[in-house]
């Protein structure tokens, strides 16, 4: 019998396996992909630098302003030397409206949009649009 066995072991070849073992490549991957979810980014994206604003030169005697408050209140007047006006008014509507009178009266007078901090940038932006399509070229900004 140990000739039958001997030659089952001699004529037996071993079969080599070739593939390629992946899994400490996935491994080594997973502990690549956790450490740079785990650490922050150099520059947070939460940090935006705004520009800042230089009062103008000579800021207009007479003008139109328009004022946005955080609480949707909307308010339209003449100010400078001589008067000063104000009227709130209940909606946007009713301010284009009122605003297209005032540009009717004085037609070279600019428009200052006075929008609080806490007063929602869209809606600046809109007036502001809006104010050119009426055809006002001089619109601008409150600042303190």
């Amino acid at each position: 019998m140990s000739a039958f066995s001997s030659s089952l072991r001699s004529g037996r070849k071993r079969k080599y396996k070739s593939e390629i073992n992946v899994v400490p490549y996935i491994d080594v991957m997973l502990v690549l992909l956790i450490i740079f979810m785990v650490i922050p980014p150099a520059n947070s994206p939460s940090v935006i630098n705004l520009p800042n604003a230089e009062k103008s030169a000579l800021p207009p005697d007479d003008y139109i302003q328009v004022v946005l408050k955080p609480d949707a209140t909307l308010a339209i007047g003449v100010n400078g030397k001589n008067s000063e006006t104000a009227e709130n008014l209940p909606n946007r509507p009713a301010l284009l409206k009122r605003l297209r009178s005032l540009h009717a009266e004085h037609p070279d007078y600019p428009v200052l949009i006075a929008g609080d901090r806490e007063s929602k940038y869209d809606d600046v932006i809109q007036l502001i649009s809006e104010a050119k399509k009426m055809g006002i070229t001089r619109v601008g900004l409150a600042t303190k």
